[in-house]
């Protein structure tokens, strides 16, 4: 990790979670790092839990609006010139089956599980080849269920979001390596299973959320945030592209 010390690592949906655990991992190994969410309060009490590790800048961005990702990328550059690395982690759920769903949750579900991914990842790409980054990482979070569907009708709608994040991180790939001159940039996903953060609990209940973690051993956040690490740490001519995290 000595070479990312002093180097710009955006992450979104910072304020909670995974996103929490990395902005502190990161901010440990001497990266500049940013913190971004949609609630600003959340974001404070992030910056006084942890500011003092390190150098850690909040901006409140929702990735659901178009305006905001800009607006995010616009300060990033005013300050930093621009990112190193990109870790897309902002992500949603909605109790939302297909044949009885509203619309309307589906639709939140596609603008920040999808479209939000989408725009980070450009505007992302953008910033790197305008800074100059020699070399360049997007980690998206991904889950388990972006990779296959289980009998569980208010998950479809969500593991649809996370398949369409397998196929943007395959796709933000060859798209790279499609580009000449290339970005010198790496793409990788950790698709983890259950995860013990307040995101079950956000869709569901507190009740169902701990059933959940009785019945099986869920992940812990420092573990994610420990396989960015592992991921960043790689050599700089090697790659490990995707990582599938389940409890041992």
């Amino acid at each position: 990790m000595e070479r990312w010390v002093g180097k710009v690592a955006l992450i979104t949906g910072a304020a909670t979670g995974v996103g929490k655990a990395t902005v502190n991992k990161l901010l440990k190994h001497g990266m500049k790092v940013i913190g971004c969410g949609r609630r600003l309060e959340a974001l404070q009490e992030l910056e006084s839990a942890l500011g003092s590790k390190g150098e850690l800048t909040i901006i409140p961005c929702d990735v659901s609006k178009e305006d905001d990702v800009i607006s995010l990328f616009s300060k990033i550059k005013e300050k930093y010139g621009g990112v190193d690395v990109c870790i897309n982690n902002a992500g949603l759920g909605r109790n939302s089956p297909i044949l009885s769903g509203k619309s309307e949750d589906w639709q939140t579900l596609f603008n920040v599980n999808v479209m939000g991914v989408l725009r980070v990842t450009r505007e992302a790409v953008a910033s790197m080849k305008a800074k100059g980054t020699e070399e360049g990482h997007i980690i998206n979070i991904n889950s388990t269920l972006g990779h296959q569907v289980i009998p569980a009708a208010r998950l479809h709608v969500y593991a649809a979001t996370k398949f369409a994040v397998t196929a943007i991180s395959q796709g933000t790939r060859y798209e790279l390596l499609d580009e000449q001159p290339g970005l010198n940039c790496k793409v990788s996903q950790i698709s983890p299973g259950l995860i013990k953060t307040p995101f079950l609990e956000s869709y569901t209940s507190k009740e169902t959320a701990e059933a959940a973690y009785r019945q099986a051993k869920a992940l812990e956040v420092d573990e994610l945030a420990e396989t960015v690490v592992y991921q960043l740490g790689l050599p700089a001519h090697a790659q490990v592209q995707d990582v599938i995290m389940l409890p041992a």
